[in-house]
């Protein structure tokens, strides 16, 4: 995060004693998630953060791959991932590779009687359908569709669905999500080209301090193995926070689409990047106003990236036969472009109301055995209609 906050009660220095009203101290805790060298936020608890009074026997996660390598182009009903209600068990991994992990999911439920921390990864939440509350040490943070949910990795959260009609694409980065590089200021500042500003972001601000004594367990992921860890106290026993790591949401909505003459490259809808691989948000615009403009996009080249790009809703003059929460994986190696008949149909026309979430990875994604399940397997063959 590019910029400061601070919510609750914290002491005028930090590393200092900081003292509740029966004189006892609270339990101070830097968060960060690049260890002492990057952003943080510094917490502060009623109880201290390490009681831990139980443990569970582990549980495997590992994902199952089915394809490591292949050159061809996929296609993935996302929809036809089958409801479940549990939260946890709802996630399934669709393509990864060691930089992040695609997950869908269709959770009727939250999580009632757990919480949950990926230890491994930050986590992107972008929700397609439903709506409710993301709960954490921070605060909560209302959500609705269209909404980006950011979660630094190691975030203790809870999430509440309003009803059971759920739909989730997830992302898991092994690196810090960030804004672009492109649109910050050498000081953090989201700049004035920037699509979206600081404004836009829905940061944790009402604060409930719970402090409550039980039996309170922690399913936390690390390197794909699920510990169920029990601390005597309510793990949002947070009193203040200040810093610059926390999470956060943004609304795809709120998105402010970059335009020109001509058909713009992808690059103008990115949204966040992480360690090899970038985010981008296809939203309504108006299209090219050159008088000989194409507004299909033209035929290109991954050379150096896999292109995946999660449907969300509206229309798409590239593509055919598209479902809402379909996916299409163009791997890198082969070109594509627009289906056969799109190019001449998109000319004249003067805006789409498309909306799609685009996640381009510059090492090669991987096919799990749930995305075979899945799979549309006619996809390659539909530029020779």
């Amino acid at each position: 995060m590019p910029y400061y906050h601070s919510v609750g009660r914290i002491p005028l220095k930090r590393h200092t004693q900081f003292r509740k009203p029966d004189g006892s101290l609270y339990a101070e805790q830097l968060f960060s998630t690049e260890g002492f060298s990057n952003d943080y936020s510094l917490l502060y608890h009623v109880h201290p953060p390490t009681n831990i009074v139980k443990t569970d026997e582990p549980v495997g996660m590992q994902t199952r791959i089915a394809e490591e390598k292949m050159l061809k182009h996929r296609s993935f009903e996302g929809f036809s991932i089958v409801p479940e209600n549990d939260f946890l068990q709802s996630r399934k991994p669709i393509l990864v590779n060691n930089d992040c992990q695609i997950v869908l999911a269709a959770p009727r439920e939250g999580m009632n009687d757990y919480f949950y921390k990926n230890a491994d990864a930050d986590e992107l939440i972008f929700v397609h359908e439903g709506l409710g509350r993301l709960k954490t040490m921070y605060g909560a943070l209302e959500f609705a569709y269209g909404d980006y949910l950011i979660i630094p990795r190691g975030t203790i959260y809870q999430i509440e669905f309003h009803d059971k009609q759920n739909r989730l694409f997830i992302l898991e980065s092994s690196s810090p999500i960030r804004f672009p590089q492109k649109y910050l200021s050498k000081y953090g500042q989201l700049l004035e080209h920037s699509p979206y500003t600081e404004r836009d972001l829905r940061i944790p601000a009402e604060l409930e301090t719970i402090d409550k004594k039980g039996d309170f367990v922690i399913k936390t992921k690390k390197k794909s193995v699920l510990y169920g860890i029990h601390y005597g106290h309510h793990p949002f026993d947070v009193i203040g926070w200040d810093g610059c790591c926390y999470p956060f949401a943004f609304s795809i909505h709120d998105f402010e689409p970059i335009t020109g003459r001509v058909h713009q490259p992808p690059p103008v809808h990115q949204t966040f990047e992480g360690h090899n691989y970038v985010v981008c948000s296809f939203c309504p615009r108006l299209f090219d106003y050159h008088p000989l403009a194409i507004p299909a996009p033209y035929n290109h080249s991954n050379i150096d990236s896999d292109e995946l790009i999660y449907y969300v809703d509206g229309d798409f003059m590239s593509r055919k036969n598209v479902t809402r929460g379909m996916l299409t994986l163009h791997p890198g190696g082969i070109p594509h472009g627009p289906h056969p008949g799109a190019v001449e149909k998109s000319i004249g026309a003067k805006e789409t109301k498309e909306l799609a979430v685009m996640v381009d990875t510059f090492h090669p994604l991987m096919l799990t055995e749930a995305a075979l399940g899945i799979e549309n397997p006619n996809y390659i063959m539909s530029w020779s209609e």
